[in-house]
């Protein structure tokens, strides 16, 4: 059986969405953040980079959520090859550049020692969020595969990401593509089994 090393409201919830979905068995396993479980010896042995996810398969172990995504739902990729770079390429602006921003008001510490540089990185989240969200809200629309039906693997990791949006000081009703995306995405039986699992 796959095996899930995950931590709650983090981008690895996205393998748990398509999994999910897939109807595939696995076992969820959590590291605990709030005691720096994903920076001690018994993790690093599973991930050296001390983060998640970390897959643990019947060949070994992967890591990296596109990665893991293309592992468990192969299928979910566009067959054309047009499609198939597209939906690649959004993953990789969550990945890259997204992601990357958020995370600097919440682990500042990956990138500055001083407390000042804490805060100022802190303060300039919501705007570069804001400028993510518009630059989604105007792409989506264009994306060459259907947005919000779970048929590319990319859903999955917007889906979680766009659930950072209040916790970075950004109203997603502002953004009325992503807000409809996310409304159609919570319908869906997979999203609600990670609520009720206690994953997002």
């Amino acid at each position: 059986m796959l095996k899930l090393h995950y931590a709650p409201r983090t981008i690895s919830v996205a393998v748990a969405i398509v999994l999910e979905e897939r109807g595939m068995p696995y076992e969820a396993v959590r590291v605990d953040f709030g005691s720096f479980e994903q920076t001690k010896y018994d993790y690093r042995q599973i991930n050296p980079k001390g983060r998640v996810p970390a897959l643990e398969t019947p060949d070994g172990i992967i890591t990296e959520t596109p990665a893991i995504l293309e592992y468990v739902a192969p299928e979910l990729v566009p067959d054309d090859a047009y499609a198939a770079a597209k939906m690649r390429e959004l993953m990789s602006y969550l990945n890259g550049t997204m992601h990357p921003h958020h995370a600097h008001g919440i682990r500042g510490e990956r990138w500055a020692d001083e407390e000042s540089s804490f805060a100022d990185m802190k303060r300039k989240v919501p705007e570069r969020i804001a400028d993510c969200s518009a630059h989604l809200e105007s792409e989506l629309p264009s994306m060459p595969f259907n947005v919000g039906t779970l048929e590319v693997l990319s859903d999955a990791y917007l889906y979680v990401v766009l659930t950072w949006l209040p916790g970075d000081g950004v109203d997603i009703s502002h953004y009325p593509g992503l807000a409809a995306f996310q409304h159609q995405m919570n319908t869906r039986r997979s999203v609600q089994a990670v609520y009720e699992k206690g994953m997002l």
